[in-house]
């Protein structure tokens, strides 16, 4: 008798249930989980590193908080430029000061590179253009210009997740112009 009452029961229950269920859409496609909070892994006082390869700038760090989806890192860096000029008869005028350069690299990340939210990367800048059109650090339009070393001043890094949204960037000075090889972490400032 007792369990006469308890099939009605039973039956109504899982007919609401699989009414709910009828109703519920599976998403089409696959889910992407966006970036909630990208910031450099290390803690709060985390900077990425820095390397003056003469007419290039590297820089090197770990991301966290990343969703799954492609990234894009990308480097900005402005400088002081070391020029010589040289002549039509191939005499060089060293120590001609052109106006500051910045030049930009980029690095592209799969989604399966990231685990667990975090990836690292290893961004390098392009070169200068050189010789310089124009010449406008030379005498005259008739020299040739060409740049021979950048003294980095600041650098700027932007994470795109997807690209076309930005979701982190960090800007870096440097106390002193940059020269070849590792930059100090005591002479980088990030905010």
């Amino acid at each position: 008798m007792k369990y006469a009452r308890l099939i009605p029961a039973a039956a109504l229950l899982i007919s609401g249930v699989a009414a709910g269920c009828s109703s519920y859409n599976e998403p089409s496609g696959p889910t992407h989980i966006s970036a909630a909070s990208v910031h450099l892994k290390g803690g709060a006082n985390s900077e990425p590193t820095f390397i003056d390869n003469g007419l290039t700038l590297t820089s090197n760090g770990a991301l966290a908080g990343l969703g799954n989806e492609d990234l894009v890192v990308t480097l900005t860096a402005t400088a002081n430029a070391t020029a010589t000029c040289t002549n039509q008869g191939g005499n060089q005028a060293p120590g001609q000061n052109p106006a500051p350069v910045t030049v930009s690299g980029s690095q592209s990340i799969p989604a399966s590179e990231i685990k667990n939210g975090n990836v690292a990367f290893s961004v390098t800048t392009e070169g200068p253009v050189t010789p310089i059109p124009g010449a406008p650090g030379c005498p005259n339009p008739n020299w040739t210009e060409d740049i021979t070393d950048l003294a980095f001043t600041s650098a700027t890094i932007t994470v795109e997740q997807p690209a076309g949204t930005l979701v982190l960037t960090v800007s870096c000075t440097f106390s002193a112009p940059t020269s070849n090889g590792a930059v100090s972490k005591q002479a980088v400032v990030c905010s």
